[in-house]
């Protein structure tokens, strides 16, 4: 088929002409169609891959968060890879007060930070497995090898600019949805609805 599609002027000229093949021309006109739509209907879904929105509200490089004081949107890079986890936001030397860093664990357990080679202050929200804030360290120091922790049963870390937890108001309780929260158990689910109630409302 593909010979047909580059084939020269003559030769599809030879194929067009009136009373020169006309059933050929039909029969090899209807296997094209068939396997094209054939190759609709088996063709796998598109890997949305990193970034790409989500008809249900969630994106891989994106969490919002709520709670009593609102709403806000975070764009993050994911670390999910130990070498990615290992490096984190080492090195960088600012960070844009809506971006951060989402740590994905495989499971819940007790993941601890330090501050080497980090130049700049960081909040830290430990999340646990429903997607709520189970701790909030504040503005870590910079260079500072003291461990930081949440506790157990945590399964992702968000790691924001120094000050903007306080600044926004973000506290234990508060809810994060991202694709790495289970939706059965999610507590605000990436299919809920954009202007569905905040805690406490």
């Amino acid at each position: 088929m593909t010979t047909e599609a580059t084939a020269g002027p003559g030769r599809a000229a030879a194929l067009a002409a009136p009373g020169r093949g006309v059933g050929r021309v039909v029969s090899r006109a209807v296997v094209l169609a068939v396997a094209l739509v054939m190759a609709l209907v088996v063709a796998p879904v598109p890997d949305l891959g990193t970034g790409a929105a989500r008809a249900d509200g969630c994106a891989a490089d994106r969490v919002d968060i709520r709670g009593d004081w609102g709403r806000a949107r975070f764009s993050v890079e994911i670390a999910d890879e130990p070498a990615e986890q290992a490096r984190g936001l080492m090195f960088r030397e600012s960070l844009a007060p809506f971006a951060g860093m989402l740590f994905v664990y495989p499971r819940p357990g007790s993941p601890r930070f330090w501050m080497k080679n980090t130049l700049i202050p960081l909040d830290m929200l430990f999340i646990a497995p429903d997607g709520r804030v189970a701790h909030v360290h504040h503005r870590a120091v910079p260079g500072d090898l003291t461990t930081i922790g949440g506790g157990d049963g945590i399964l992702a870390v968000l790691e924001i600019r120094g000050g903007m937890a306080e600044t926004l108001g973000i506290v234990p309780g508060d809810q994060l949805r991202h694709m790495a929260f289970d939706a059965a158990g999610a507590a605000w689910p990436c299919d809920a609805p954009e202007d569905g109630p905040g805690p406490g409302q």
